[in-house]
């Protein structure tokens, strides 16, 4: 065989899979768009990790770390008054530049004077359309300007920049800063989450690469039978073989450029997509080159790999395609060797210490073996199943027989959610194993508050009651307390103890103590929760100390002496709407001497009537208002590690893609099957056949298959989610819930495709389909 055998054979496939009519360019643009989809979803995951990147890197250049000490013509004051909308975050830096070279934040043109503000985009919009009236009292200040891309997140971020000639260096919440990024050194992610990403990535990816392997072989009966006619003009079968590889090459490559096209487009679209909160910008989109063209190389390799593979088993002779009526049964043991493989790569890890970094490789390889033996097993176990069958309708023996005869063109495209379902119960139980270690019940009462209000220094005691006032008259608002804390210490400066003060009126002193009966100038004595190891040392009536006992001899405030009056009862102590038990000593303000109460730092706890519209958003106006300095936190029962809650964004999102993917190509592939058979099924109804049997036929060919699958894919993916389990040290449980939805989302897709399929399936059992060119 000549060198220019290969090449001469492959091309005479491409230029009959465009050449050969309407059959041909319906063959090829099948493929192409099979091979598109897939090829697109490979390209946007290539690109996931630059687009992270950039990301990151515009986090960075923002950043407020190079303090200065001392003030100048090259410093800026800045404060970070974060707030929430809507379940949004709201980005806010008050600045005041101090000079005339003061730092520029990135993406401003200038500076905003006092009273103005620069916002993002999308922030411009919110507060321009109905939506964004709410918002409008938090943000007093005149718009006159937008902030470039370079100084965003994302394209969805809310964010904006106001002048302020009120902030002061040294006050809480305000830096002082001669230049913006500088970022601090980045913690480490812990094993046992990077192999759950390492996971996502590929389950996510393997159903993908499944799909265009399965591309790639539409219309293999009709293509074998147009190879018989290559054998009667003198080709032999080695030359049929290279034809028909030329034929999926030129799909594959078709593909490629359908991709490309879809990622495109795509990309253009990316920032209307909600993925995460302040979305992406279009730009931060590009694949890796090396991984993309490790994509242009791999598919149409693929493809001829593939061809070649499937052809073993067929016999073109010059006068017809040779099939026996019963092919041989398929061999099981060479198909369990994948899975087995699998686990032996995986079984050392089993046990593996939280701390030490998984191999990688080692993870990687053992999860695609595990996977990929689904699709090797499936074939077998289908015709393990059909051959047994028999008897019952028309509609169903049919389908039986039809099984019975070639099962490849039905399983084919089950692999790929058979891959999907075993991956995705696999990952559930993985996430359900580790969730505790990254989700904590905070343990705040959400029926006594739901908003805690935290004051800076710089707000002035004496202005609380007027503040809380203004809070608990606010829309929406049941009621706010106040509590203000302090130190009692043995000296007055560098104290070696101290314990807690907490200063507040009598209805307050109830949210954190029991008390009987309490009456202005009352001081108690909190007896230590046993539960809390940090309950801080112990105080006697008629103890004597200092107030604001400050740690270091640069402190603004003076400390003031004061004695615990030799009558204060112990009372027990009462988790305060946080959930935290205080400890120390409780008063009303009168018992405290003048001079303490500008000592205290304040803490608001808000209530909100549930049954008004946004009455948590009325509340954080009614916060901005009484005080722009002022930081409200909305109090949560489940606190989620911000890491762990991006990698469960992360496979959100992609296990979406990857939905939308199976559901498009599902979709092409049962076009593809009924287009192959499109004569036969318009001959039976022209014999007289009801296409209502026939059409129960098609369904009973797709549901037997499908059935199998999620059966072995559920066995499939508890013995990953098990030995994934025993990796990271977590007692293998089963979450049925979960495994049950995974599957019943598998079979919903199929069938709403299914589903989908009947209005042309009724179209070709028309008489029209038995003509042909």
């Amino acid at each position: 065989m000549s060198a220019r055998t290969w090449p001469r054979d492959l091309l005479m496939g491409a230029k009959f899979s465009v050449t050969g009519g309407r059959e041909g360019w319906a063959r090829t643009l099948l493929t192409a768009v099979g091979v598109g989809l897939g090829v697109a979803l490979l390209l946007f995951t290539t690109a996931i990790p630059s687009a992270l990147d950039a990301r990151t890197d515009r986090t960075d250049t923002r950043n407020t770390y190079t303090v200065a000490e001392q003030a100048g013509d090259d410093t800026l004051l800045i404060a970070q008054n974060d707030s929430t909308f809507h379940e949004r975050n709201v980005v806010s830096r008050l600045v005041r530049p101090q000079g005339d070279e003061a730092p520029l934040p990135p993406g401003l043109s200038r500076f905003p004077g006092p009273g103005e503000m620069m916002v993002s985009p999308a922030l411009a919009a919110l507060l321009d359309s109905s939506e964004g009236k709410l918002l409008e009292p938090r943000l007093p200040y005149k718009n006159v300007g937008t902030i470039a891309e370079e100084g965003l997140i994302g394209p969805n971020e809310l964010a904006y920049y106001a002048g302020s000639s009120t902030i002061e260096a040294g006050e809480d919440f305000v830096q002082q800063i001669n230049g913006f990024g500088d970022a601090p050194p980045k913690e480490p992610w812990d094993p046992v989450l990077l192999l759950l990403v390492l996971i996502i990535f590929v389950v996510l990816l393997l159903p993908v690469a499944v799909f265009i392997a399965a591309a790639v072989r539409f219309g293999g009966e009709r293509r074998d039978r147009r190879l018989a006619a290559l054998r009667l003009v003198g080709a032999d079968g080695a030359t049929t073989r290279r034809i028909a590889a030329g034929e999926a090459l030129a799909g594959a490559v078709l593909g490629l450029l359908v991709g490309l096209a879809l990622f495109f487009a795509g990309r253009q679209l990316v920032d209307r997509v909600g993925l995460l909160e302040t979305g992406i910008y279009p730009s931060d989109i590009n694949p890796s080159p090396t991984l993309t063209l490790l994509v242009a190389v791999a598919v149409p390799v693929a493809s001829v790999a593939v061809t070649l593979f499937t052809m073993r088993g067929v016999v073109i002779e010059p006068l017809g395609v040779v099939r026996v009526s019963r092919p041989p049964r398929r061999r099981l043991w060479w198909r369990l060797l994948m899975p087995l493989a699998g686990l032996a790569l995986l079984y050392p890890m089993i046990g593996q210490d939280e701390d030490e970094q998984f191999n990688q490789w080692q993870v990687t390889g053992g999860v695609v073996l595990l996977l990929v033996g689904v699709t090797a097993l499936l074939p077998w176990l289908v015709e393990f199943a059909v051959t047994r069958l028999g008897g019952g309708s028309v509609s169903w023996q049919l389908a039986v027989r039809r099984l019975q005869l070639g099962n490849g063109i039905a399983v084919r495209p089950v692999n790929g959610i058979a891959v999907a379902v075993a991956g995705a119960i696999a990952l559930q139980s993985l996430f359900t194993g580790v969730e505790s270690q990254y989700t904590k019940p905070t343990g705040a009462d959400l029926e006594r508050a739901q908003l805690q209000v935290l004051a800076p220094s710089q707000v002035a005691g004496s202005r609380m009651p007027e503040i809380v006032e203004h809070i608990s008259s606010a829309t929406g608002v049941k009621h706010a307390v106040s509590l203000a804390s302090t130190e009692l210490g043995d000296k007055a400066r560098n104290p070696d103890s101290f314990v807690p003060l907490t200063v507040a009126d009598c209805v307050s002193l109830r949210e954190i103590a029991r008390l009987s009966t309490c009456e202005e100038g009352d001081v108690f004595l909190l007896r230590p929760d046993p539960k809390l190891s940090d309950a801080g040392p112990s105080t006697k009536p008629g103890q004597k100390g200092f107030l604001n006992p400050h740690t270091d001899d640069d402190a603004q405030r003076e400390a003031v002496a004061w004695t615990v009056p030799a009558n204060a009862p112990t009372v027990d102590v009462r988790h305060d709407p946080t959930g935290y038990a205080r400890g120390g000593i409780i008063a009303t303000p009168s018992a405290l001497p003048e001079l303490a109460g500008d000592s205290l730092s304040h803490t608001t706890y808000v209530t909100l009537d549930e049954s008004v519209p946004d009455a948590v958003e009325h509340a954080r106006n009614a916060i901005a208002q009484a005080d722009p300095m002022l930081v409200p936190m909305t109090l949560r029962a489940i606190q989620v590690n911000d890491r762990f809650a991006s990698v469960q964004r992360g496979l959100m999102i992609g296990s979406t893609a990857v939905l939308l993917l199976i559901g498009a190509s599902l979709f092409v592939s049962q076009m593809e099957q009924l287009r192959e058979r499109r004569k036969l099924l318009a001959a039976l109804v022209a014999f007289g056949t009801r296409r209502r049997t026939l059409g129960a036929s098609v369904l009973w060919q797709t549901a037997v298959p499908i059935l199998l699958g999620l059966a072995l894919a559920c066995t499939t993916g508890l013995a990953l989610g098990a030995v994934l389990l025993r990796m990271v040290n977590r007692p293998v449980s089963v979450d049925w819930g979960s495994v049950a939805a995974m599957t019943g989302i598998g079979a919903a897709v199929v069938l709403i495709v299914t589903a989908l399929s009947l209005p042309p399936l009724w179209r070709m059992m028309r008489p029209e389909g038995l003509r042909t060119e």
